[in-house]
């Protein structure tokens, strides 16, 4: 659902309590977020933010910090009538995992404000907290009560990485769904809040043209990139615990895969398209620990330059190891054992501190039999992908072969572009308005299911477990600009194919 489509409802009353209110998260994306609804008059008539601080902090002193972030990082210009409307609203409330009583406090606190507020007791709790804090929260909230849905609805909103492996993803959700029904998990990737992601289904559903060749006999291979200009920054910490399989892997790339790949949903409703992605999620092979080493490369970035800008080696970043063996970039080849896809490799890539930004899927056609265009040099004659990218424009490409104008019969590669900025009048946006509003109105069509986030550590697990082993062993060093280490290139070389050039 897009928060630019005319005439959409607006949520019911409700109360969107925000743990971790002082973090990062919440000041670059949540607080943006929720402003841009407001311009669109998409917010309920009666509601209220709640801010949940660990620490003592004043409901204005907290209303100055946000409204502060907002003006740094609005994706428009605010409208200041907009913003006092929607930042006078805030109430700060202390509580802390480690202190239970706290949690008995925020209830009745939570209690009196929504009956002034008018909210009729729906609940909307968004955990922009470390992954460690998602279950602690969760329990005290299931304790104190406050989770239950009696007469009005309660969701409780979890920011990824969901677990960091197949055994932490089944215990976490296991421990979850103790407290609170499927339906009221929110687990949130600010991916699927792109236009351009949402597309797909549209790209490949409600076009004719699209679905009959959409399958072995037509495509050759599929590659999807995430690759990053910046490097690790200030989460050293966070990263050093992570890597970029864990951090981008089984939730971005494993999203845009399952919805290339998926099979029709036989209703455009969230248990359906939900279902679908599952089980192609579940279909992708389980390679043992020496394939999972042959069909993948991992790099770690040295010190370097990104156009202009100086990237420190990765192993002097504040809080990283520096005998570190994380992976600041990942390539993987997947294969898919459904009969759609039989055959036909999934190349995964994504990196920090490379050459571009970019987020696209190429999805490569079969090569067009040329014995009537032999005298054409091959380097003339254009591969056919649909490329379908979200960053750093978002837009669709398709790449085919014309006839150069002329008497004689020459052949050039051409490319056919559509850029949403070009053909709509959207306002720029964080990626998390649409996420928020579904959250609102109750439609988990673009969230996680739990058997989707297991199928996809599945899928990785046994690279985890392959490179933990390995140690040093086999990391590649790259420098930063480049487009990752040169033995990424091997993956897809040795299968007769390349990498789409990004530059």
């Amino acid at each position: 659902m897009t928060v630019t489509q005319a005439k959409q409802k607006k949520p019911d009353s409700c109360s969107i309590v925000i743990f971790g209110v002082t973090g990062d998260l919440a000041h670059r994306l949540v607080i943006p977020a929720l402003y841009n609804l407001a311009a669109n008059d998409l917010l309920p008539d009666d509601f209220c933010i709640v801010g949940i601080a660990r620490k003592g902090m004043s409901s204005e002193e907290l209303t100055a910090s946000l409204k502060q972030g907002l003006h740094q990082f609005a994706t428009r210009k605010v409208d200041e009538a907009i913003a006092e409307r929607l930042l006078g609203c805030i109430t700060c409330i202390e509580a802390d995992p480690k202190d239970p009583a706290s949690f008995d406090k925020m209830r009745e606190q939570l209690d009196k404000l929504e009956a002034a507020r008018k909210t009729g007791g729906n609940r909307l709790f968004y955990l922009a907290t470390p992954p460690n804090a998602f279950l602690p929260i969760s329990q005290e909230l299931g304790r104190t009560g406050m989770l239950s849905e009696n007469g009005a609805w309660r969701r409780l909103v979890v920011e990824k990485p969901f677990g960091t492996d197949l055994a932490s993803a089944k215990a976490l959700n296991s421990e979850l769904l103790k407290l609170v029904e499927e339906h009221q998990i929110y687990r949130i990737d600010h991916y699927l809040g792109k236009e351009t992601v949402q597309n797909i289904l549209v790209l490949r559903f409600a076009n004719g043209m699209f679905e009959p060749i959409w399958n072995r006999n037509h495509i050759d291979h599929i590659q999807i990139t995430v690759d990053e200009k910046l490097g690790v920054g200030h989460r050293g910490s966070f990263y050093d615990a992570t890597g970029a399989l864990r951090d981008m892997v089984p939730n971005h790339l494993f999203q845009l895969l399952s919805l290339v790949a998926m099979e029709p949903p036989a209703k455009f409703d969230a248990h359906s398209v939900r279902s679908e992605k599952a089980e192609v999620l579940s279909a992708i092979q389980t390679q043992s620990e020496e394939e999972a080493l042959r069909n993948s490369v991992r790099g770690q970035y040295r010190a370097g330059k990104v156009g202009d800008t100086e990237i420190e080696d990765y192993r002097k970043t504040e809080d990283v190891n520096p005998g570190s063996t994380t992976e600041t970039y990942a390539a993987l080849k997947l294969t898919i054992d459904n009969w759609r896809w039989a055959g036909v490799p999934f190349y995964l890539r994504t990196g920090k501190a490379l050459g571009v930004k970019r987020t696209e899927i190429a999805i490569k056609f079969k090569q067009a039999p040329f014995a009537m265009f032999r005298d054409t040099p091959v380097d003339r004659l254009s591969q056919n992908f649909l490329i379908i990218s979200t960053e750093p424009t978002e837009g669709i490409a398709l790449q085919f072969n014309t006839k150069v104008p002329g008497p004689a019969i020459e052949i050039d590669g051409v490319e056919m572009k559509f850029r949403y900025k070009d053909y709509f009048r959207a306002e720029p946006s964080t990626g998390y308005e649409t996420l928020i509003y579904d959250c609102m109105i109750g439609d988990n069509i673009l969230f996680q299911r739990a058997d989707s986030v297991e199928a996809g550590w599945q899928a990785v697990q046994p690279f985890l477990d392959a490179w933990k082993k390995a140690g040093s062993k086999g990391l590649k060093i790259y420098d930063p600009g480049s487009e990752g280490p040169e033995e990424a290139n091997d993956l897809v070389e040795r299968d007769g194919r390349n990498w789409r050039n990004l530059t």
